[in-house]
């Protein structure tokens, strides 16, 4: 049988996760299934990630008067995010 965790437990192990240095996709898929699970907003931890391949974020950035946009590394895709 599963053990259940609390919301603040949680939010604890999104919070840990996301303190370490370097990720994998599939660490990533399940953290957001975790935070989806137990409704945890992930705020500016969204933008440490690809939205597409959901690898750690690295890339050439760019900047606009209204957006930064970041192209994965990895897959290519532009990730903007408002500034």
């Amino acid at each position: 049988m599963k053990s259940s965790l609390s919301k603040t437990e949680a939010k604890k192990a999104v919070d840990s996760f996301f303190k370490k240095e370097s990720f994998i996709a599939d660490e990533v898929r399940k953290i957001r299934r975790l935070a989806m699970k137990y409704n945890i907003k992930l705020g500016s931890y969204r933008k440490s990630f690809c939205k597409k391949c959901l690898y750690q974020l690295k890339g050439s950035i760019r900047v606009t008067k209204h957006n930064k946009t970041v192209i994965c590394q990895n897959c290519g895709y532009a990730n903007k995010y408002k500034i």
